[in-house]
């Protein structure tokens, strides 16, 4: 089969690889759709011997997956052959990655697909939505709560804003100004360009900051100066997470896979209550253009790579 490998820092190849097989609690997805996500520009700049992968020959790419059942391994009773399925690879220290024409993952990383959407759109769902999910738990906010999302109009902002809105939040969205119609139709209340000066332009609707802040855009310091004093801050990106000063909470959330979270997710898709997006769907031989892309800036809704 082909996979998406990375075996020199900078360098992202498709190689002919023997197809891996299911063993006890896993699954062998046959691949629909797999995202390209920052994570795998990570991957591709060199994760070998740093304190997130141990280092190996090469390094599977590509954390989401939509697809269909395969191969069962032993011990798993709660999929069966040809089912829809998505899920999430959350290792950096694999040798496959979704960026393929198969993966394995175990069990408890896989839920049953959205029955409402296509299979690209669901493959935009498990590393972002869990990531928002596990950000927002993280903040422990309760309905009267002020909540800043910067990024607002990317993958994890999104569905951040979209959650916390439908739990009555009052949810401030920092973006682009041409992103200003998009996040308040996911539910956002107020808006802050991201150009302006972040707390002075918070603390203009709100005096004192608001009760917390989700930092999907890592701007660390920048966003942590809008939160109130003893306030919540989550960030998502080690390098950007701030010193907790002011007597603030400052946490940092990697994503994790999560069975019951995924489901949930699942559940929100197929009522209507979370929006996928796509911005472009390109076959599995152009994942270097699709990095390259994504590494630009600018992209709207995931990259979704097509074996």
């Amino acid at each position: 089969m082909r996979a998406v490998v990375v075996r020199h820092p900078g360098v992202v190849e498709i190689l002919e690889v023997p197809t891996p097989e299911a063993g006890p609690g896993t699954i062998r997805i046959a691949v629909a759709a797999a995202t390209v996500n920052p994570v795998d520009l990570m991957v591709r700049a060199g994760v070998g011997g740093t304190p997130f992968a141990a280092p190996r020959d090469r390094w599977g790419v590509g954390w989401d997956v939509a697809g269909t059942v395969d191969a069962i391994g032993a011990g798993v009773t709660e999929f069966t052959i040809g089912q829809a399925v998505i899920g999430i690879s959350d290792r950096l220290d694999v040798s496959l990655g979704a960026q393929a024409d198969y993966v394995v993952l175990e069990a408890g990383n896989v839920a049953p697909a959205p029955d409402s959407v296509s299979p690209v759109l669901a493959a935009t769902l498990p590393l972002n939505g869990l990531t928002a999910v596990q950000a927002l738990a993280a903040l422990d906010l309760t309905s009267t709560d002020t909540l800043l999302v910067t990024g607002a109009a990317g993958a994890v902002g999104g569905f951040a804003v979209e959650l916390a809105a439908a739990r009555g939040l009052r949810v401030i969205a920092s973006a682009s100004p041409a992103d200003e119609d998009a996040v308040r139709a996911l539910g956002a209340t107020d808006f802050v360009s991201r150009h302006a000066a972040l707390p002075d332009a918070v603390r203009a609707l709100i005096p004192g900051g608001v009760d917390a802040a989700l930092d999907a855009a890592a701007l660390g310091p920048e966003t942590l100066a809008a939160v109130r004093g003893g306030g919540r801050f989550v960030s998502i990106s080690v390098p950007n997470t701030p010193i907790p000063l002011r007597g603030t909470d400052v946490r940092t959330v990697l994503v994790r896979a999560d069975r019951p979270q995924l489901d949930r997710l699942v559940a929100h898709v197929d009522a209507g209550e979370l929006t996928l997006r796509v911005a472009e769907t390109l076959p599995l031989t152009s994942v270097e253009a699709a990095q390259k892309r994504l590494a630009a800036g600018g992209v709207r809704g995931r990259l979704v790579l097509i074996p």
